[in-house]
């Protein structure tokens, strides 16, 4: 069967030939020399020569011009920066760092957009916007079989090349599956990396045809406004600083203008028709990022047996950060289309899970959500990187020649590496300021050390550009000298082979992210540390907290608080003065990480993963448990000593409703049953129930000889006897209780018609009469999320249903009830017959439990039937509801 890797852009893209040749960018970089040897503000990428003889003839580290010169002596090209067009399957950089692609044309012949970019001013303008947006489609659609069609330009000769942009550390992933042998059948599903409403559609057919026979990829075309909507507006500009915590709460933000919302839409919609069309049976489909959000759902709709994983690469923020976009409900549904929804920690799982609870006011589990009909899990599993072919690369000729002349240009001086984007994300202006730090407070260092920093371009910010160039320039006058400068700002990126040298000739590399998903630089660096006697350097991490990667390192980095500047400056210093037994014991620890948590071994563990959550999917899916087989069970129970049944009472023995208000011939047909299986001595009988001592005590407490449950497994009260047995401590109990009363009182005031239910061990609140439901829903989401992170450390959870809310003790539920009848029958007298009936959410707990007995063989006759429409763990199904399993149960009462 065939996997889909389904991510915002294919990892090859199309050079045309026969064309001009692209002028490789000026990229401006901070500085240059003047007539003194010192550093100014420049925008010039290549030096005066006279300058560079100036400076040469000084003794003197490197300068940033010198420097500039020296990383640009090989021109950057897509020959430089990626592999070879030869090997399209080789090894890219993990983190890719390219222009957005409306800068194509850079590395590759390609066309421009032919629109102009979408601009509106204002949310009152959102309407118009979208029917500019379709007319400016329509239009370019008819040009495009007209005039576009007799374009020469792109009527030209074209080749398959690797794209400049994507998801590096994705596509080395995949590729190393593919090479270990774990992904056999691939198909890349994405866009070609350019506009395309240039090109006629014959020359799209005929570039989707060989890509897709020559290179297993599947080629989404959108309009070129669709793709600037899309990916300039509403990705950049809102999803991608949300998720990373830049809260759109300021007067330049842009994210309050959803005019781009249809443009996303229609993008998604693109993915998910391209997937629906060339998906077979047993297909698996995996898709990836932020720019998808919408795609699993969209597919579920058409494949609603479609075996759908989804990936996010990015931090995922908390749900007081997520509220804030308007389309939170119809991105958070898009991603629930998913079987398995996973994170690159836990803390991003965790974050998923508390902002579904809040803002959809559903039930969330450790596992994943709850929703009316399904079961969708959520997990973490980070990234890695391909640690074989990286120290592939790093030996080769062109690596090993920039190692020996980085080291020749800074011998006897400790060199601190850097490479990020230049945006508000990744740090760089923290980053330069604790250096400056440093340096202030550590003069002893100031002609030993050099922090050479490449960033590498992005969309312009004009104010964090110049902010930094204004700390460059600060710390040149400050610390540099005609024979030493300690920073080497390069506004520009450097060829891959440059950076594996870096990397492997730095004594300490320092990452200062303020929020990111993983960051597998710091992964590449361990590799390219690990030499062997003299190449080996393993200099310390110096890493932000806030980045995926500290969660799995442990220790063994240089944790850093990157708001806290004093706390990298410190970090700096103890990786310069660190001690090489104390380095060889981090990097140790760092390599056993990295080595083990590969990429190829990522994607393994989520194949099998999502697998494994489809298929016990399936298994719970109404549609998929078998029926109750009666005569089955009957031979079961006849060849059984002991027998043990644990029963469901709200809406699996009777309908739900008020016990005042039960119908009396149905209680009474309910007790004439349980009468006649406690008659016989075999059978042991009890009945669950989320109710109150008193409210079962009203209902059962003259049927002798029955086991009772109440409050969801706070209460037990034992066959033929007269004491309940408490489980939660009542001083607890009361403890927790009354601070939630006070919570809950917030909301009942602001949701009418609500009210609160007090029970014993629990409490509800009540919001099923409330006239506006989507403002309850909301409220209700609100209060469950409040109350689970205030109530933790009491060990109390708040489950949101679909109408109330119910608070009670996370330790204590049906299942460790049942748990404990059992443990009191030890062998030789434990039952070898269990029978588990229910209908609800409660009563899954008892159905994992039972079905653990079974798969463990402690019983050796198990069955666990539901009578309810909603998916389930338990065995077999009775489609009659409660009425079907009275007469199974009165049917087994008879049997001799």
């Amino acid at each position: 069967m065939t996997t889909f890797v389904v991510s915002m852009f294919l990892p090859y893209t199309v050079d045309f030939h026969d064309l001009k040749s692209p002028t490789t960018p000026t990229t401006p970089v901070s500085r240059k020399l003047d007539e003194t040897g010192r550093q100014s503000s420049a925008t010039s990428l290549v030096p005066p020569a006279a300058t560079v003889r100036a400076a040469a003839a000084l003794p003197q580290t490197p300068a940033a011009t010198e420097t500039t010169e020296f990383f640009n002596s090989i021109q950057p090209s897509a020959a430089t920066h990626f592999p070879k067009p030869a090997d399209p399957k080789g090894l890219v950089r993990s983190d890719a760092h390219v222009p957005s692609w409306n800068l194509t044309g850079i590395f590759f012949n390609q066309p421009a957009s032919v629109i102009d970019p979408v601009q509106v001013g204002s949310l009152h303008e959102y309407t118009p916007a979208q029917e500019r947006a379709q007319t400016r489609e329509e239009r370019y659609k008819a040009l495009e079989e007209s005039k576009k069609s007799t374009d020469p330009r792109w009527a030209t000769a074209w080749s398959v090349v690797p794209a400049v942009q994507g998801n590096g550390g994705l596509n080395n992933a995949i590729q190393a599956a593919i090479n270990k042998g774990s992904l056999e059948s691939v198909l890349s599903v994405g866009l070609i990396g350019f506009p395309t409403d240039a090109l006629n559609a014959h020359k799209k057919q005929e570039i989707c045809d060989k890509l897709e026979a020559e290179h297993d990829a599947l080629t989404v075309f959108v309009s070129d406004v669709d793709l600037d909507g899309h990916y300039v507006h509403y990705c950049k500009t809102i999803l991608w600083p949300v998720f990373h915590y830049v809260v759109p709460d300021h007067p330049k933000s842009k994210a309050f203008l959803d005019h781009s919302w249809i443009f996303y839409k229609n993008l998604n919609q693109a993915f998910a028709d391209k997937v629906i069309k060339n998906y077979k049976r047993g297909d698996t489909i995996w898709i990836h990022d932020y720019h998808l959000l919408l795609v699993p759902g969209m597919i579920r709709k058409k494949l609603p047996d479609a075996m759908i994983g989804f990936f996010l690469h990015t931090a995922f923020p908390s749900s007081e950060v997520f509220r804030c976009l308007a389309a939170r409900t119809e991105l958070l549904e898009g991603m629930l289309g998913a079987n398995l929804v996973a994170f690159q920690t836990h803390e991003y799982a965790h974050h998923f899970l508390q902002t579904c609870s809040r803002i959809l006011a559903i039930e969330a589990t450790e596992d994943g959500v709850q929703l009316d009909n399904h079961f969708v899990n959520v997990w973490s599993n980070a990234i890695g990187i391909d640690p074989l072919a990286l120290d592939i690369a790093r030996h080769e000729p062109e690596v090993l020649k920039w190692i020996k002349t980085i080291k020749e240009r800074y011998k006897g001086k400790q060199l601190i590496v850097a490479r990020d984007k230049l945006d508000s994300i990744r740090g760089v202006r923290q980053k330069l300021l604790a250096f400056e730090l440093f340096l202030k407070k550590n003069p002893e260092w100031k002609d030993k050390v050099v922090l050479i920093q490449v960033a590498t371009s992005t969309q312009d910010d004009h104010e964090l550009s110049s902010t930094v160039a204004e700390i460059v320039t600060r710390i040149d006058a400050n610390f540099s000298t005609l024979s030493h400068q300690p920073l080497v700002f390069l506004r520009q990126d450097i060829a891959f082979s440059q950076y594996l040298a870096l990397l492997s000739v730095a004594d300490a590399l320092v990452v200062t992210s303020l929020r990111e998903g993983m960051n597998l630089t710091c992964h590449e660096f361990v590799i390219c540390q690990d030499g062997k006697n003299s190449d080996k350097k393993h200099g310390p991490v110096i890493l932000s907290e806030f980045t995926g990667s500290a969660s799995i390192f442990g220790n063994a980095d240089l944790a850093c608080n990157p708001w806290d500047y004093q706390s990298i400056a410190n970090a700096i210093k103890k990786a310069l003065e660190m001690t090489d037994k104390e380095k060889e014991d981090r990097f140790n620890g760092l390599r056993s990480i990295v080595m083990n948590q590969t990429g190829d071994v990522w994607m393994n563990n989520l194949s099998t993963h999502l697998s494994k959550v489809h298929e016990e999917h399936y298994r719970r899916d109404t549609m998929s448990i078998p029926r109750l087989n009666l005569t089955n069970l009957i031979q079961r129970y006849e060849s059984s000593l002991m027998r043990l049944f644990v029963l469901d009472y709200e809406g699996t023995l009777a309908s739900y409703g008020a016990v005042e208000n039960t119908i009396l011939t149905n209680t009474e047909r309910v007790i004439e049953t349980l009468n006649d299986l406690i008659a016989e001595p075999k059978n042991i009988v009890y009945v669950m129930s989320g109710r109150t001592i008193d409210e079962i005590d009203m209902l059962f407490g003259r049927v002798l000889g029955l086991g009772l449950i109440a409050e969801n497994g706070c209460f037990l009260r034992d066959p033929n006897k007269d004491d309940w047995i408490q489980f939660p401590d009542e001083e607890k109990t009361q403890s927790w209780k009354s601070a939630v009363k006070t919570m809950l009182q917030y909301y009942v005031e602001r949701v009418e018609g609500s009210w609160v239910e007090e029970r014993h061990c629990s409490l509800i609140f009540h919001y099923e009469k409330a006239p506006d439901n989507a403002s309850a829903n909301r409220h209700a989401g609100d209060c469950a999320n409040h109350i689970n992170d205030a109530c933790h450390d009491q060990h109390v959870k708040a489950v949101p249903t679909r109408d109330s809310v119910i608070i009670e003790p996370w330790e204590f539920d049906k299942a460790t009830v049942s748990k404990h009848i059992f443990n009191r029958y030890p062998e030789p007298n434990r039952p070898d017959f269990l029978m588990v009936a229910g209908n609800d959410r409660d009563d899954e707990v008892v159905f994992k439990w039972a079905k653990t007995l079974a798969d463990d063989r402690t019983i050796s006759n198990v069955t666990t039937v539901t009578v309810g429409d909603r998916n389930s763990l338990a065995m077999s199904t009775l489609t009659q509801g409660t009425t079907g399993l009275l007469k199974v149960l009165s049917t087994l009462a008879k049997v001799k």
